[in-house]
C-alpha cells in the first residue's frame, strides 16, 4: 500500500451510482423484465477486488438506496446485497484466483441467492412472484460478468483505486 493509504473512493461511489442509474433507466416492457441486477454486479466486483473497502455495510447502504429508487420495501435489497456481499467476503480468496468466465458461475449462484431473498421478502408482504424473466435476468447478469469484471478492473487500474 502507498503512503497515502486508500485512494479512489470516489471511483467506487461513482460506479455504484452509475449502477443505480442503470437500474432505473427506462426500458421497453420486454427488456425491463430481463434487466440484469447492475447494482449487485458492481457490488460483487468491488467486494471481490477490494474486500477491505467494500463490505456488508456498503452493500446494505447501496441496497437501501436501491429500495428507495425502486419504491420497494425498504431493506429488501439491502438485506439481499448484504448477504451476497458477506458470502463474497467470506470466500473471496477462493473466488479471486479463478478466471472471470468461471467466476460467472459463482456470480450466478450469488445473484440467485439475492433474488431468493427478495422473493422471500415479497412473499412475506404478499406481493406476487415474478415470472420466468427473473431467471433470464440472472443468467444475463452472469453472462455479462466477464465483461463487467474486465471493464471495472481497467477502471480500477486507470484511476489507481486501492
Amino acid at each position: 500500500m502507498n503512503e497515502r493509504g486508500h485512494q479512489g473512493g470516489s471511483v467506487i461511489i461513482v460506479s455504484l451510482l452509475v449502477a443505480l442509474l442503470l437500474t432505473v433507466v427506462p426500458l421497453p416492457a420486454w427488456a425491463h423484465a430481463v434487466r440484469p441486477e447492475w447494482t449487485a454486479l458492481i457490488l460483487l466486483y468491488w467486494a471481490l477486488a477490494l474486500p477491505e473497502r467494500v463490505g456488508v455495510g456498503v452493500a446494505w447502504l447501496t441496497g437501501f438506496f436501491q429500495d428507495a429508487l425502486l419504491g420497494t420495501l425498504l431493506g429488501q435489497h439491502a438485506l439481499a446485497f448484504a448477504l451476497i456481499c458477506y458470502l463474497v467476503l467470506r470466500f473471496h480468496q477462493r473466488i479471486r484466483p479463478v478466471p472471470p468466465w468461471q467466476q460467472a458461475l459463482v456470480v450466478l449462484g450469488l445473484l440467485l441467492i439475492g433474488q431468493l431473498v427478495i422473493l422471500w421478502v415479497n412473499g412475506l408482504i404478499g406481493r406476487p412472484a415474478p415470472g420466468w424473466e427473473t431467471g433470464a435476468a440472472l443468467i444475463i447478469g452472469a453472462a455479462l460478468w466477464p465483461m463487467i469484471f474486465h471493464t471495472m478492473r481497467s477502471v480500477r487500474r486507470r484511476f489507481n483505486v486501492q
